[in-house]
């Protein structure tokens, strides 16, 4: 079950985290809703609920103050200062109603690419998933708000489902027949801007994952920045920059033989341990794994064992 997921960050009301343009109203305003979001957040550790939301006004103003931190996080990322980057975006984290999965992507993608500048890669891979994961959760609930749509118009117009299943064309987008052309085709140019923010910062949050894994290194690691790798080559030619085709390019052949380098070695490194805890067992005995020949057989990768008397 889903609900706010980040208790140990609830909203606080300092007067310090608020932007110095807000009057006297707007700010005891807004600390009056952090004060509501702590107490929500008390009762829901005794009762969570399934989804609470915030009236939109209330709403509204927690997101802008949540971009109005980003904004100041970006402008200490680009001057080179990323701990206080990070510092600065988990606050903006902290002011976002945790329900707009959207937004949080957006931010922890940005403290990812934080963690990348001071090479720490594990926290890097933490952000990095977070941010997948909130992206995994928009495109399901836009896919299901798009056949929801369907379905309700197939509903009222039977008939023309029949002649879409019919002769289907999925090259033309129809307006949405209840608004004037003007006002649909605003709408439509809205969705598509949002649906290529949503790939760009999914692509940018695999970027940053795959390169923090291929840093951490060892078999797992490098397998899931290779899988990484390939889902980025797959997408769009137009939804890449030049820079990133070109590290991407790069990773595909560097990334397969250091694979197969890491789990030669972690498979070495196990059966090393394997005779070891093999010669304590055999030892009272009189045996040993020397005793005992692994062969490799190069067609499967498998092992066998032969016993030398």
């Amino acid at each position: 079950m889903r609900g706010y997921r980040r208790s140990d960050k609830l909203l606080r009301g300092d007067s310090s985290r608020r932007s110095d343009r807000q009057s006297a109203p707007e700010a005891n305003h807004v600390a009056d809703l952090h004060a509501q979001q702590e107490s929500r957040c008390a009762r829901w550790t005794r009762d969570p609920p399934t989804l609470t939301r915030f009236p939109p006004s209330e709403e509204s103003l927690l997101l802008s103050e949540s971009n109005d931190l980003k904004a100041s996080a970006n402008t200490t990322f680009t001057a080179g200062d990323f701990s206080t980057a990070i510092s600065q975006y988990d606050k903006a984290l902290a002011s976002c109603p945790n329900y707009l999965d959207y937004e949080i992507a957006v931010l922890k993608s940005n403290i990812a690419a934080c963690h990348l500048k001071l090479a720490d890669w594990k926290a890097a891979v933490v952000a990095a998933d977070a941010a997948l994961e909130g992206m995994q959760r928009v495109i399901k609930q836009q896919q299901q708000n798009s056949d929801g749509k369907k379905k309700t118009q197939q509903q009222q117009n039977p008939q023309e489902k029949e002649d879409d299943d019919a002769d289907a064309d999925t090259t033309v987008v129809e307006l949405d027949p209840t608004l004037d052309e003007a006002t649909a085709l605003a709408h439509l140019q809205q969705r598509d801007a949002h649906h290529a923010a949503i790939a760009r910062i999914r692509t940018k949050s695999l970027m940053r994952r795959a390169r923090a894994k291929s840093e951490l290194g060892g078999w797992a690691n490098l397998q899931a920045a290779l899988d990484d790798y390939t889902t980025l080559s797959t997408m769009p030619v137009d939804a890449l920059p030049p820079q990133d085709k070109k590290i991407i390019q790069a990773a595909l052949k560097e990334l397969p033989g250091k694979v197969i380098q890491a789990r030669e070695a972690e498979m070495g490194e196990m059966m090393g341990k394997l005779k070891e805890l093999g010669n304590s067992v055999l030892k009272p005995f009189g045996l040993s794994t020397d005793m005992f020949k692994m062969q490799k057989d190069e067609r499967t990768g498998g092992y066998s064992m032969s016993i030398n008397q």
